[in-house]
Order: structure tokens, then sequence, then C-alpha cells
């Protein structure tokens, strides 16, 4: 007789009696999520199909789907931030941060993609480009490298131009930013804060003086310390998704052009020249060492 008759199986789990069966007469998982429409949104066009397509589509879906959680939370983040709302707008920034993790790891599933893979179905990409991604640009806007001339390339599309164009004339994280340092008794310079916010964003040494003084006394402006650091964070983040692209991107095409008209890896390398918080990295150079002396060489302990 075997001594295993009554005990339960290590391969299937039984179902609780309280577990709902019946899907069809509440709201399911699947009808919350809208799983038909998500689920049947990938189209490949290669004749005859290619296995690796799929891969490439879901990798752009899923990336679509995170930058618009973050446009939601920057969103968020910056209108907090005008109502001097600070510590919730740390917690939108610090999801973001999150975010944009999840989006840098992603490049390794791509990578996985071999040219000879995706020379199987490149062509019928036909001049289809991340870089029209209108998400992509209304994160960069919302972050502040606006660029009045990308609005060109949605003309199609009345509401996504829209959007884009309203973003556009909207004060970015970093001017808001800014103008709470001014409320905080900051001197930043009038001409910063009254600034054409439509135009890309040009680095002010008087910035630089307002953060420098921060940097100086963290533990006086911890608030001003904390937000600063912060945003040091989602530029170190942004960079590195960046590379990341670039990286995968010359993996998997090498010099070729891009899709969309670009050079392809030249155009993504000038792209890391970028700063959308110039003044945050100009700091550093300002910040003086610790001496036996005490902080900055004064008379500290």
């Amino acid at each position: 007789m075997r001594d295993d008759v009554d005990r339960p199986s290590r391969s299937v789990r039984a179902l609780e009696d309280g577990i709902e069966r019946d899907l069809g007469r509440n709201l399911s998982y699947g009808d919350y999520l809208d799983l038909h429409t998500v689920l049947g949104a990938q189209h490949p066009q290669a004749v005859p199909p290619r296995h690796d397509e799929l891969l490439f589509i879901i990798q752009h879906q899923t990336s679509e789907l995170w930058l618009k959680l973050m446009l939601h939370e920057l969103t968020s983040a910056r209108s907090l931030l005008a109502g001097d709302d600070v510590q919730p707008a740390l917690k939108r920034l610090a999801r973001v941060k999150h975010i944009q993790h999840t989006l840098t790891q992603q490049w390794s599933v791509l990578a996985t993609l071999t040219p000879s893979e995706y020379a199987q179905f490149r062509s019928f990409l036909a001049t289809g480009s991340g870089f029209q991604s209108w998400q992509y640009r209304a994160v960069e806007f919302s972050l502040g490298n606006k660029h009045a001339d990308m609005l060109r390339l949605f003309e199609h599309d009345p509401p996504v131009h829209a959007q884009l164009d309203r973003l556009l004339h909207e004060p970015s994280l970093y001017d808001e930013v800014l103008r709470f340092l001014a409320r905080r008794g900051h001197p930043v310079p009038v001409e910063v804060l009254e600034r054409d916010v439509t135009q890309p964003y040009e680095a002010s040494e008087g910035v630089v003086d307002v953060l420098a003084a921060v940097y100086a006394d963290p533990a006086h402006h911890w608030v001003e310390y904390h937000v600063a650091e912060d945003l040091v964070d989602l530029e170190d983040n942004f960079q590195v998704w960046r590379f990341r692209h670039l990286r995968t991107v010359e993996r998997i095409i090498g010099s070729k052009k891009g899709t969309g008209g670009s050079s392809g890896v030249p155009f993504l390398r000038r792209a890391l020249d970028l700063t959308f918080f110039p003044e945050l990295f100009d700091v550093r150079s300002r910040i003086q060492d610790v001496t036996p002396d005490g902080y900055h060489g004064g008379h500290g302990a």
C-alpha cells in the first residue's frame, strides 16, 4: 500500500472554494485590462512571416506603454511642484526613475535579435522609426528639451500635434523646479523665471550660483538638495537609456542608415551630448573639498 495517497499533489494546486469561477458575471482581469485589444495589437508585416518580428513589435509597444506612464507621472510631478507640494512630487519622480530602469533593461531583450534575423523583416518597416515616437518627444518636452521643429513630424495627426504644441508652450519640469527655488527664497535670475518656455533651455551662471549655495549647505537646504539630486538621477538614467539604445542599434545594424532616414548610430551618438539640467552638472565643479579645518576650508569642528 502506498503511503502518499492522501498527500496533496506537488504538481497541482487545487482551487479554493472562494475563487470566482464565473468570469462572465463580473468584471474580469482580461476585461479590466482590455487584453483582447492589447494582445491583438501585434500585426507583423513581413511576407513570408518571420519569427523574430513579434519580438521587435512587442519591445516597442511595451516601451510606449511605459512612456505613457512616465508622462503621466512627470505631468503630475510638475503640477505638484507648481503648488509647492514637494513630497508627492518626489514620489512621482521616484516612480519615473524605476520606469527608466525598466526601459533600459528592455534593451537586453532586443539585443538578442541578431543582424541576420532583423534583416529578414527590416524592409517591412518602410520609413517607420522610433524617432517618430510622439510620446518620446513629449517626455523630452516635459523635461525641457524643447524643439519646435519636431511638431512638423506630427502634422498628419492633429490630436498628437495639439498635445505636443501644448507641452511646447507649458513650463518644463525644470522650469517649475527653478520657480520653486525662487519661491523658497533663492535668487534665481528674473530672466530665467520669465524666459520663453518654448525655447530650448540655456544654462545660466546665476542658477549655478543658486545651486552652489544649496550644495554648500545641504542640511539647511535639504528639500532643494533632494529635488536637485532627483533631477540628476533622471538625467543620468536618460543618458544610460540613450547609450543602451545606441549600443543595441549598433549591435544589430552596424553603420546602416536608420529606417526613418537618419544616419543611424552617429545620429544617436549626438544625443549623448544633450542635457536637460545643465547647471546641475556645472555646479559640481564649484563644490569645494572638505579640508581638515572644516567644510570648504572654514572653521568647522
